[in-house]
């Protein structure tokens, strides 16, 4: 799947990535400012967290939990990270064996810890409000 779109399309976008993705670990690549936080935090309304995205950078990780209080969901910002200790200082492998959802940004910073499987998405910066998405499903 590669598309480009509006950013006011995002919420349509989440939901077809949610559609279409085979299990729930995403990787989203892209350079800073693509939109990798701003379709996190979409993917995650669209799954109908209790909570409110919002970036994960200084800590690497948040949380987000159903209406129920069960874990739904983890967002992890490695952009910060010098190195793969720190990924599992935090218990990266441990979320890993979740049945969450696991949205990973500068997943490249964590290459060797990702399983075979990650769904891969690559987003680019056209314009101000204009981004592509290209799906990479191993």
């Amino acid at each position: 799947m590669k598309t480009t779109f509006q950013l006011s399309g995002i919420d349509e976008v989440a939901k077809t990535l949610l559609a279409s993705v085979p299990n729930k670990t995403i990787c989203l690549y892209g350079e800073m400012g693509a939109g990798k936080t701003t379709l996190v935090k979409q993917l995650i309304h669209q799954l109908g967290a209790a909570d409110i995205a919002n970036s994960p950078t200084f800590g690497l990780v948040n949380e987000y939990h159903d209406k129920k209080g069960k874990p739904l969901a983890y967002h992890f910002d490695f952009y910060r990270l010098n190195d793969e200790m720190e990924a599992l200082d935090i218990g990266f492998e441990d979320y890993l064996n979740s049945e969450a959802w696991l949205f990973i940004e500068w997943p490249e910073k964590v290459k060797s810890l990702l399983p075979n499987d990650a769904v891969s998405v690559l987003l680019h910066f056209i314009d101000e409000n204009t981004r592509s998405i290209e799906l990479n499903i191993s």
